[in-house]
């Protein structure tokens, strides 16, 4: 039997086999998420088989939402992934907003539209940094924005059940419409001859992993909230779907060019069709959702990101589930990377959009 070799943080354990195993992670515990890739190696170093482990630092942030009224879940809710920070929120604010009825402002749903998409474009520049540098132009020019309208540069804490905190300063559509007609997508090159053909992944595999967003898009699975479970702003924009079949690393990069693309454009359509009007509705001193449950779904920049909440007609959740994106996707990396070699590993994880806060909420 050839030697067995394991290498990496946390390698202690043995193995039996004729294949290296390389583990990579976790990361410190104290570190915001810990996530830990099992890899085993042939000889020559391609790679037989990929295990994600996950569940090495465990926040508790359904648990924390138990102890808190609906108002204070807001501020939680918001950093299990803090590139989408604003689709969490709303996500959760929706959710008490259907249990309790409330009819949110028009011009609430049509800025709420209009943040989910310039909350996308970031996250997608984020992503595409590494493979295009001048992407990070563009991520701090929606970033300003989104700072400037809701005051905070990471955590926005802009939505409020019942709509938003507060209006977007004056002059602010302007400056989003101005900073949209600089955003030119197909400046964005990338060398996609060194990512055509690695980390593919099949669309049956995509559909039992329950992968959403741009990776599972890029491997056929025509799935998109805006267009098929709308919130009201998103009826009236009418949403095509960025969809490809490859499924490799090249078609998980241009699905984020794609979307970016399309995120400029409903942004645009958000402020031609904004209204006049309040952005919330005054609340009671305590908001208390009637006994029952109910799930709600956004599309976030990464996938599904779903609240499950269940009330028994108290001011705090009896229960709150988070379905994120990252946790379903990140699965999927033991179908893609059996076949890859280690040297491309790098080009295929850059491909994959997760985020390991989304993990370990």
């Amino acid at each position: 039997m050839s030697e067995q070799i394991t290498v990496g943080v946390g390698a202690g354990a043995q193995y039996l086999g004729v294949d290296r195993v390389i583990d990579l992670g976790p990361l410190h515990p104290s570190a915001h998420g810990a996530y830990r890739l099992r890899l085993t190696v042939t000889p020559d170093l391609v790679i037989t088989a990929a295990e994600p482990l996950v569940g090495h630092l465990h926040r508790g942030a359904e648990k924390l939402f138990e102890v808190r009224d609906y108002r204070q879940v807001l501020t939680l809710a918001n950093r299990h992934d803090w590139l989408s920070a604003f689709c969490n929120e709303l996500a959760v604010a929706l959710a008490v907003e259907r249990m309790t009825g409330m009819d949110v402002p028009a011009r609430a749903q049509w800025l709420r539209a209009l943040l989910c998409e310039l909350n996308r474009l970031m996250a997608h520049m984020v992503f595409l940094t590494p493979l295009c540098p001048n992407a990070a132009a563009y991520r701090e020019g929606v970033q300003s924005l989104m700072e400037e309208a809701s005051g905070g540069r990471i955590h926005f804490m802009f939505n409020r059940i019942g709509g938003l905190r507060e209006d977007v300063p004056a002059g602010w559509t302007s400056r989003v419409g101005d900073f949209l007609s600089t955003v030119d997508v197909s400046r964005l090159e990338v060398d996609f001859s060194k990512l055509e053909g690695l980390g593919v992944l099949p669309y049956a595999d995509a559909l039992a992993y329950g992968v959403t967003g741009p990776i599972g898009r890029a491997s056929g699975v025509d799935f998109d909230l805006r267009r098929d479970d709308p919130l009201p702003a998103y009826k009236s924009l009418s949403v095509t779907p960025v969809v490809r079949t490859e499924g490799d690393a090249a078609a998980r990069v241009r699905c984020l060019l794609d979307e970016a693309r399309l995120s400029v454009t409903l942004a645009a359509k958000c402020l031609e069709q904004l209204p006049s009007g309040p952005v919330n509705v005054r609340l009671p001193k305590a908001i208390k959702a009637p006994e029952g449950s109910v799930y709600t779904r956004v599309e976030a920049p990464l996938g599904t990101s779903g609240v499950h909440l269940s009330s028994r007609g108290e001011k705090t959740p009896w229960r709150l589930k988070l379905r994120t994106p990252s946790f379903n996707n990140v699965q999927a990396l033991s179908a893609l990377l059996p076949g890859t070699a280690v040297d491309d590993l790098p080009a295929v994880l850059s491909s994959f959009a997760v985020i390991v806060g989304d993990i370990d909420k």
